[in-house]
């Protein structure tokens, strides 16, 4: 059998692939995140399949229950939020069922970005504005980030910044952002996105925190920052009309 890893999107039953439908489908075993994942995803596990919650587990015991499923001969899957490539711990799992000899794979999500960008219909790169997304994430009490990837570092570039893992410091950040962005450029954050609860707050650098305070929020937030999200700029050479497109024969 093989470990399957499944994207479950931001969170909304109806924003995960048709592959993905189909891996719930047919698993026995099924290991999902609860504390990002509307419940409703849970619906497309079939009847009688064995859920664990991984949310009180940790990576051994989350790689234990895929180990031991494994050799039961049951089909598992590991759901994660949003899209595996990302902030998943795809990486420590796979080494670890490497080393257990275990089979694996791969199925792509929506990731949480994404969703936050459609709800309030924007493009992340706008020409002439910015062409470059930054996904990255902030250290609280988690794993210390590279000395070269510091968010001032980032800020330089005046990219759109996709901030993960950062609400609970959402002031100081803005703070830090100031300078580079200023205090007019535009903010999104986005709470929960696509599930039952989801919150989106529009403001700027300046007032962002105010609001994020306001409503509380402290978790399962992304954050999106950039000029880009206030839609002025130029436009695409691929559309233009001046540009020059040959005729290819049939």
């Amino acid at each position: 059998m093989t470990v399957h890893f499944v994207g479950a999107g931001p969170g909304a039953a109806d924003l995960i692939t048709l592959r993905a439908a189909a891996r719930l489908a047919s698993a026995d075993v099924v290991l999902y995140p609860g504390t990002y994942l509307d419940d409703a995803v849970l619906a497309h596990c079939r009847e009688g399949a064995r859920l664990v919650d991984t949310q009180d587990l940790d990576l051994d015991g989350i790689v234990a229950e895929l180990v031991g499923a494994h050799g039961a001969g049951l089909d598992v899957v590991r759901l994660t939020s949003g899209d595996p490539s990302v902030y998943s711990a795809v990486a420590e799992q796979t080494r670890r069922l490497d080393d257990a000899g275990v089979p694996w794979d791969v199925t792509p999500g929506v990731p949480a970005y994404a969703a936050a960008a459609a709800l309030v219909g924007r493009e992340l790169t706008v020409p002439l504005v910015s062409q470059s997304v930054v996904l990255t994430r902030t250290q609280a009490r988690s794993t210390a980030m590279p000395e070269t990837e510091s968010l001032a570092a980032f800020a330089a570039t005046r990219a759109t910044l996709v901030l993960h893992l950062a609400i609970t410091r959402t002031r100081e950040l803005m703070a830090e952002l100031e300078g580079e962005y200023g205090a007019d450029c535009p903010v999104v954050v986005v709470h929960r996105a696509s599930q039952p609860g989801e919150q989106v707050l529009v403001g700027t650098v300046a007032d962002i925190a105010d609001q994020v305070e306001a409503a509380g929020l402290r978790q399962a937030a992304v954050i999106l920052v950039g000029r880009a999200l206030a839609r002025d700029g130029g436009e695409s050479w691929l559309y233009a009309g001046s540009r020059r497109r040959e005729i290819r024969p049939v």
